[in-house]
């Protein structure tokens, strides 16, 4: 059972308010919040949190681990190593593995490694391809958070092509469906004009002519028409560009919302001018494009068109990302990374820190309906971060917690440092040491 512990003088952030006062925390659960708490007896640990904010932790509902069979870039331990330094208490992670997660059994074997070795809470999605609709249609919607459809960028044989397969996918699957949408046919043909001008070593700038904003918005508006078709419950992982967020609404709660989107942070934070200097340190797919849509994704996210902030974690070597282009993979390691990232945009004015909180922690518990997470609220999981907004800190290679040794960040300065995480009351992360001798839970989700 997790030691009591009372958080002093901290800033709150929660539910679109930030207030002074204590949080309680006993037997894994937030016990009492209020301006001012007593310890009841000697044997509590005190943290004394003043100038720091408290913040629901992140849960991030895109993350590739690479667990089972790419190993050699990830795992689950390390990856959840780097995600509760950087504040991040609870993930979904992606079924584009080796064996892909395509059926409930090879799902269940993730869940069971993870309950091992992840120190933070973990949910994983079941992957579609053209020809395992009954599988999903067996998938306990309370268990196991969405169903996953690679509409372009897909490895093995989840690229789901075939019309008949979306059609039955969106009208009969009741789960929430989740979409990585950039079209194929589009790609193919942008790729091969710029193969006969390059051949295989294509300069990185053209990656997001390759991988266009039209090939983004052919396939996102397909999803969306076809869920609102079907009456499905739709979420469009990393929008990357401004023309997607006008498929988007925020006319009601959302709650109420059955088409949802995504922003990451890599899209938040990076435009096509930096890839002479970076190259495929920020090869993403979809990949990141214009100041103008960077500016567009913004837009979107502060009036509500985009509903979360994720991070799209997804390690390669750097070996591998040194590659040519047409062999550099695309992906990068960002969980340890995506709450100071976060805060800096905090400290320059561009959101509130209420907003972020919205976007990162409450907005994902609402849209997946995580069950008592997401919240600084009595009687939830203590999943909870203390950040200090004023203690600057440096990213290199040497205090980079992912397995592949690297960040995108390199360099970069960030102000604000996560101090403590807990995971449900656990104290996993304080200061820069980890204890990992209590693992993360599996996250379930209220749905009838």
């Amino acid at each position: 059972m997790s030691r009591s512990t009372l958080i002093k003088n901290a800033k709150i952030v929660n539910e679109g308010e930030v207030r002074e006062g204590d949080v309680l925390i006993e037997s894994g659960r937030i016990a009492h919040v209020d301006r001012h708490i007593s310890p009841k007896n000697g044997d509590v640990r005190i943290i004394d949190a003043h100038g720091m904010y408290l913040i629901p932790g992140l849960i991030d509902d895109q993350v590739h681990f690479r667990e089972p069979g790419l190993t050699h870039k990830a795992e689950i331990q390390t990856e959840t190593r780097a995600a509760v330094a950087g504040g991040i208490t609870s993930y979904i992670e992606q079924p584009n593995t080796v064996p892909q997660a395509t059926t409930v059994a090879l799902v269940e074997k993730k869940y069971d490694r993870a309950a091992q070795v992840s120190l933070a809470n973990y949910g994983f999605n079941i992957g579609a391809t053209n020809n395992n609709v009954e599988d999903l249609l067996r998938v306990d919607k309370t268990r196991i958070p969405g169903v996953k459809i690679f509409m372009g960028s897909s490895t093995g044989n989840m690229l789901v092509d075939d019309l008949k397969a979306l059609e039955r996918i969106f009208s009969e699957v009741d789960n929430q469906l989740i979409t990585h949408c950039e079209d194929e046919e589009t790609i193919r043909k942008n790729l091969a004009k710029y193969k006969e001008e390059y051949g295989d070593d294509i300069p990185m700038k053209y990656h997001p002519i390759i991988r266009s904003a039209e090939a983004c918005h052919l396939s996102s508006s397909t999803a969306v028409e076809l869920a609102k078709k079907h009456n499905s419950r739709l979420h469009v992982y990393h929008i990357s560009t401004g023309i997607e967020t006008e498929l988007f609404d925020n006319s009601v709660p959302l709650a109420e919302k059955r088409i949802t989107s995504e922003a990451c942070i890599h899209h938040l934070w990076f435009n096509d001018s930096q890839y002479d200097e970076k190259g495929s340190l920020i090869k993403w797919n979809p990949a990141v494009k214009t100041e103008a849509d960077r500016l567009k994704i913004w837009e979107a996210l502060l009036n509500d068109k985009i509903d979360v902030i994720a991070t799209d974690h997804a390690p390669h070597t750097r070996e591998e990302k040194n590659n040519p282009y047409t062999s550099a993979p695309s992906g990068g390691p960002l969980v340890q990374h995506a709450l100071v990232a976060l805060m800096e945009f905090v400290n320059d004015g561009t959101m509130t820190i209420e907003k972020m909180v919205e976007k990162a922690c409450h907005n994902p518990a609402i849209l997946f309906k995580i069950k008592e997470r997401g919240y600084i609220r009595e009687g939830y999981h203590a999943d909870l971060v203390l950040v200090d907004p004023a203690r600057p800190w440096t990213v290199t290679d040497e205090n980079v917690l992912s397995k592949c040794g690297w960040s995108p960040f390199e360099g970069t300065t960030f102000k604000a440092r996560v101090s403590h995480t807990f995971v449900n009351g656990h104290l996993v992360y304080r200061n820069g040491q980890i204890d990992d001798s209590v693992m993360g839970e599996r996250l379930t989700y209220d749905r009838d």
